[in-house]
Order: C-alpha cells, then sequence, then structure tokens
C-alpha cells in the first residue's frame, strides 16, 4: 500500500504527520469519492513529486474515471483561480474587484460528477494555496447545498496534512542530497 510508504518515509521528528496522515485517510468519514478525490486534489497542490507518487495509484483504484480526471480539473483550475482571486484581494485598489475576470473556469458549472465534491475538492485545494476568497465561495456553496461543517473540515484536515507531508518529505530529500 502506498500510503503506509508514504507513512514510512516520514522521518521521526515528524511523527505527529505520521499518524495525522493515517487517521485523515485511514478513518476519515468522508465517502470514498470525497475522500480520494480530496486526497489527490490535494497531493497535486502540494507539488510534491513522492507525495503525488505515493498517493495518486491508490486515488485512482479508488474513484470512478470520471471523478479521477474532474479530481485533477480541481486542482488545475484552483491552481489559477487561488492566484487570480488572492492577488485581488490583497491588492488595495477595490477596483480591481469590479474588473471582469476574463478567464475560463467551465470545469466549475460541468465538473463531470457531483458539485458537491467537486466544491469540497475546490475547498481543499484553496486551503493548501492560501486563497481566503475562494475558501469562503465554496464553503458557501457547500453549506447551501446542506454539507455539515464537520465534512468541510474534514476535507482541511486532509489538505492540511497533506500539505504538512510533503514540505517535510521535500525539505528531507533537499537535505540529504
Amino acid at each position: 500500500m502506498a500510503l503506509d510508504e508514504l507513512k514510512s518515509a516520514i522521518p521521526d521528528f515528524a511523527k505527529d504527520l505520521k499518524l495525522n496522515l493515517g487517521s485523515v485517510i485511514g478513518n476519515s468519514d468522508l465517502p470514498q469519492q470525497q475522500l480520494w478525490g480530496t486526497v489527490l486534489a490535494c497531493a497535486i497542490a502540494s507539488r510534491s513529486p513522492k507525495v503525488l507518487r505515493e498517493l495518486e495509484p491508490e486515488a485512482k483504484a479508488n474513484l470512478s474515471a470520471e471523478a479521477y480526471t474532474a479530481a485533477k480539473s480541481a486542482a488545475a483550475v484552483m491552481a489559477m483561480n487561488n492566484v487570480f482571486y488572492r492577488t485581488r484581494h490583497l491588492l488595495s485598489d477595490p477596483e480591481y474587484g469590479t474588473l471582469r475576470a476574463g478567464l475560463r473556469m467551465n470545469v466549475i458549472g460541468n465538473p463531470g460528477v457531483e458539485k458537491v465534491d467537486f466544491e469540497l475538492w475546490s475547498l481543499a485545494v484553496s486551503a493548501i494555496n492560501g486563497c481566503g476568497q475562494c475558501l469562503d465561495s465554496h464553503e458557501q456553496v457547500l453549506r447551501k447545498a446542506g454539507v455539515d461543517r464537520e465534512t468541510i473540515q474534514e476535507a482541511v484536515k486532509i489538505a492540511s496534512v497533506i500539505q504538512a507531508v510533503a514540505v517535510t518529505l521535500d525539505a528531507e530529500a533537499v537535505l540529504a542530497e
């Protein structure tokens, strides 16, 4: 199992991450599609080749072809949107918020899976990428669709642990060179 290999690669000083990785994935209450779509989208967003290589096969095995593609699409479109909307929000000139974005994001309207799943994956990627405006937007859509705060927090926990594992393992790889 690739998850076990990933956990075994985590150094002792980051034991909490090893325990949390097993917990947020192995003990998640999320349905399989939401769980593994979140894992895949976050592994991509983490930008860590090792994390993506280890988690992708299990994600692919647990997702339909449509969900696998949609999770990758969520990571891709949010990589663009998170930079754009975070920048718009951080600029002190409010006029930028009135300008037309002019960016294609058709996949958000037709992701090929349940909209709630895609929104959850988009929220998790937005947590990694640090876009408050996107976090608020996706959280509001999820809450209006009846998703509870615990489910939303579960996705954010997965995002935070995957990101922390990615940072730790990538740093260790650099230091080992």
